[in-house]
């Protein structure tokens, strides 16, 4: 490989790599928006300590669980040692890339630990508005650090669900489901807000601000090209002008499925529905965004935005209470991707539906009983929940002593406990 398409296929990853880091601007601008306005400043802080706690936690042994090298091959679990290998000089790296592109350990390093925050991030919306500050940072260090890069390695570092052929081009399980199925295991054992269900029924608690919700959308899509295209794993022009194309139809799909759907149950326009299905449908297609043709996207992209109002209902009515629709836009959307890959494209077959089923029923059994059992332990030991007080207050000035939108008010409260 000539040194100039080694450097055009290196340098495509590390934009792709920048992208999904903007994809955490867009999870932290959407939760935002999605709670109310006393709780904003705390989403925003979780949002900025989860990409640190991410780097930190997979560069000391995220990366070394998840990619543990030929030892480990098919297995169950595997450890390469702490941090990350230099990549050697040029001629080395050229020469390891002489029939196909080969990462540089520093780049692969950099664009995979971007993915490993996500998985945070979706559960930091799910949980908000009334979970302990401290306790979830504690959560989120052991989760990223262990549970994440296990089932990760699972499949994307050689093991036993690659082994089998289970499939999941960049991660509608691997990272969304992953995420979803945590998420379930917080709010669980969390509990609704308060005042979400009443004895007259489910009361809607709506965001402050759209604007916010919809910048953050607009961020995460525009994160995706890189979230997906990158995980082409080089500058391949016709693969990933097609992940480009099937990623963008997704999502267009989600869009109208949500807003057809949204409008036949609840006879009015949406806007949270149809945000939450632009998403569903980048989340369905993106275990199979390089095998699907642009009409199959648009199906999937379709089918998973009509999901999204459906689940929604389908949680409030289990009383499980997520501000954000977090679970039913990672976990829900993100098996119907990942089973999709067994109904459309090019491994469309019963036999691959099987081995789908098997890897999201594995992925999301082991990570529902990790996420389960270090919430627990939190939650019998220093508690993850504030007090009703502090709820009622918001947690922007119970946790932080600040708000979001000084008001009068709020700089008079300020003014007074100082």
């Amino acid at each position: 490989m000539s040194e100039g398409l080694y450097t055009a296929h290196n340098l495509w990853i590390l934009i792709a790599t920048v992208l999904v880091f903007i994809m955490h601007l867009g999870f932290a601008s959407l939760e935002a928006g999605f709670v109310r306005k006393k709780n904003t400043v705390n989403i925003l802080f979780k949002n900025a300590m989860i990409i640190a706690i991410g780097l930190l936690t997979y560069f000391v042994c995220g990366y070394g669980l998840m990619y543990p090298g030929d030892g480990a091959a098919g297995g169950f679990f595997g450890f390469a040692g702490v941090g990350v290998a230099a990549p050697g000089d040029l001629d080395s790296l050229l020469a390891a890339s002489a029939e196909g592109f080969s990462m540089p350990s520093y780049t692969d390093f950099i664009f995979q630990a971007m993915f490993a925050a996500t998985c945070a991030t979706i559960v930091s919306g799910a949980v908000a508005e009334r979970i302990k500050l401290g306790p979830f940072l504690i959560f989120t260090t052991i989760f990223v650090a262990i549970s994440y890069p296990i089932t990760g390695m699972w499949h994307w570092g050689g093991g036993w669900l690659a082994e089998m052929g289970f499939y999941d081009f960049a991660g509608s399980t691997l990272v969304h489901a992953v995420g979803g199925f945590a998420a379930l295991a917080g709010i669980i054992l969390l509990g609704a807000r308060k005042g979400k269900y009443t004895s007259k029924g489910i009361k809607p608690i709506p965001g402050h601000s759209m604007p916010l919700a919809l910048l953050g959308v607009f961020l995460l899509w525009f994160g995706w090209f890189g979230f997906n295209g990158g995980s082409v794993l080089s500058a391949d022009a016709a693969t990933v002008a097609k992940v480009f194309v099937t990623t963008s139809l997704a999502a267009a799909g989600g869009t109208i499925g949500a807003f057809v759907i949204s409008y036949v149950m609840f006879k009015t326009h949406d806007l949270s529905m149809v945000l939450n299905g632009i998403l569903g449908g980048l989340v369905g297609i993106t275990a199979g965004a390089d095998l699907m043709s642009p009409f199959a996207a648009i199906i999937i992209g379709l089918i998973a935005g009509a999901i999204i109002p459906l689940s929604v209902v389908m949680f409030d009515k289990l009383k499980l209470d997520d501000p954000v629709g977090a679970t039913s836009v990672h976990l829900v959307c993100g098996i119907w991707g990942t089973l999709a890959v067994g109904i459309f494209g090019d491994m469309a077959g019963l036999g691959q539906l099987g081995i789908q089923f098997i890897g999201v029923a594995a992925i999301g059994a082991f990570t529902f009983v990790i996420a389960f059992v270090i919430f627990y332990v939190l939650k019998v030991t220093v508690g993850i929940r504030v007090s009703e007080e502090e709820e009622l207050k918001g947690l922007d000035v119970s946790e932080h002593e600040m708000s979001a939108y000084p008001t009068s008010e709020a700089l008079a409260y300020n003014l007074n406990v100082q």
